[in-house]
């Protein structure tokens, strides 16, 4: 297997991108890296306080420095926040600099997944279903065009998913 230089996790809240992303670099041997931790970390305020302050204009202005800078790094597995796609200088920089994997799964898996997080200020509304399917329509079509590899998330464990993209990476000499 020839190792790309980073592997980017891309995909909707919930899908599972850090989780899968911790125990893929773990497999690979890389380091694991959260945009959205790291944004915490530099601000010293988590993401709803972000929102709350600056917006999400304010909020992805963050990401795109942050999405930058780790972009620059080597033998890193990256999980993205959900809407880094919109972005089109991230997306360039995830091309760029790594392989691209969109995690997928529904929003009714979305919605289960997050149903308790507080920390999520785009989901914060009378119908955040709805708001996950809204979003889920709007972004989808973005991390297809990015992805170099599409995995389904799905009603499945992390190890399933992680021995799937470790199968898929090896098949194609990736």
């Amino acid at each position: 297997m020839i190792r790309p230089p980073n592997i980017f996790l891309v995909g909707p809240m919930g899908a599972g991108k850090s989780t899968v992303g911790r125990q893929l670099a773990e497999s690979l041997g890389y380091e694991f890296r959260d945009s959205d931790q790291e944004i915490q970390r530099r601000t010293g305020v988590d993401i709803p306080t972000i929102f709350e302050f600056e917006g999400e204009e304010g909020f992805r202005k963050r990401e795109r420095g942050v999405v930058e800078d780790l972009a620059q790094e080597e033998g890193i597995v990256l999980a993205t926040g959900g809407g880094v796609v919109l972005t089109p200088e991230n997306r360039q920089q995830l091309a760029a600099r790594g392989f691209v994997i969109y995690l997928h799964c529904s929003p009714e898996q979305q919605f289960a997944r997050t149903a308790r997080d507080r920390s999520r200020p785009l989901i914060d509304t009378d119908d955040p279903q709805q708001r996950l399917r809204e979003l889920m329509a709007e972004r989808e079509p973005i991390y297809r065009q990015v992805a170099d590899m599409v995995v389904s998330t799905e009603r499945r464990g992390t190890a399933s998913v992680v021995k799937e993209i470790r199968r898929r990476l090896e098949e194609e000499e990736i």
